[in-house]
């Protein structure tokens, strides 16, 4: 079994004593999103556990907890998105050269290998034009060349959350959006990320896409898995399953996985972030949120049959 932690918020940045509590206690729940009623247990011992995939924009509260991990012989890498947005689209994150610092700190903890950089979701708008993206890319995989060995990029889902947003700010702040990834603009697109592997090959770094329906195979950028069996297995040294998860969208070819956490509880409050409907959802949701719950929010009683157990 394969742990994500987490699709549905950053478990590092906010969440990491919780985490190593429900490590210790050796399982958690698993929260139906569209009913909360629907909980559903998982174990967490280590012989139960063939890996973990970590997805933070700042893994530094989390380094301190590693060593025990690494204590109790679990395997797992880090899927780490650094984008360098104005502050309108990222609000409350720290200034991106600590963000490039936590980020080379990690690899040269784990490895490069077991740090992935995510640069997503790529928004082309009037104030990040596609020449607004090429500067960062290639200043941020400067500062990444040797700290990692694969980026991962996708374009912006106008998911109906995120459009509600983006009006907000288009209403507020003038800011006018491309879907790139229309069939319109496939010219530009081809363009666009022929650029961004030729950034990546200077800096020795391979670059796929996480969930998108264009082919990018002959500009130089492959379909890509988030949660790949096979780095997993190269990590533990044994072949595990691939199979492709059924619950994650067609486009999605992540392996099977069981996700930690529950939606509206990340503070970053990224405008495009899916698994955030607002600040104030957010706030909401947190004030149900204890330490010793084992769903991260809410409190359940009487006794669940714990699945994954091998």
């Amino acid at each position: 079994m394969i742990i994500s932690a987490s699709r549905r918020t950053d478990i590092p940045a906010f969440f990491g004593e919780w985490f190593m509590r429900r490590i210790a206690e050796g399982y958690f729940y698993r929260v139906n999103p569209f009913n909360y009623k629907q909980v559903t247990a998982f174990s967490l011992l280590p012989e139960d556990v063939d890996g973990m995939v970590f997805w933070t924009k700042n893994p530094k509260p989390f380094i301190r907890h590693l060593s025990l991990l690494d204590d109790k012989s679990y395997m797992y890498y880090f899927q780490y998105t650094l984008n360098d947005y104005p502050e309108i689209f990222e609000p409350n994150l720290p200034p991106a050269a600590s963000r490039v610092d936590y980020f080379r700190e990690l690899s040269e903890r784990l490895g490069a290998n077991r740090v992935i950089w995510r640069y997503d979701p790529i928004i082309i708008s009037n104030i990040t034009p596609v020449e607004y993206h090429l500067e960062r890319l290639e200043r941020l995989a400067a500062q990444l060349k040797g700290y990692t060995h694969r980026l991962v990029i996708s374009f912006l889902d106008y998911y109906g959350k995120t459009v509600a947003k983006f009006n907000k700010l288009q209403q507020n702040h003038a800011v006018l959006y491309t879907d790139i990834t229309l069939p319109d603009y496939r010219e530009q697109l081809n363009e666009f990320a022929k650029n961004i592997s030729l950034i990546g090959a200077a800096q020795g770094i391979s670059v796929e896409t996480c969930s998108e329906a264009a082919d990018l195979d002959h500009c130089g950028i492959r379909h890509g898995s988030c949660i790949d069996a096979r780095l997993l297995s190269s990590i533990i040294g044994r072949d595990l399953d691939d199979a492709k998860d059924k619950n994650q969208r067609d486009t999605c070819l992540c392996t099977a996985a069981v996700d930690v956490g529950v939606y509206n509880t990340c503070k970053f409050n990224c405008r495009y972030c899916y698994a955030v409907q607002s600040e104030n959802a957010v706030a909401k949701t947190l004030q149900n949120h204890f330490i010793d719950s084992p769903s991260l929010i809410y409190s359940y009683s009487g006794d669940l049959e714990v699945h994954g157990k091998k």
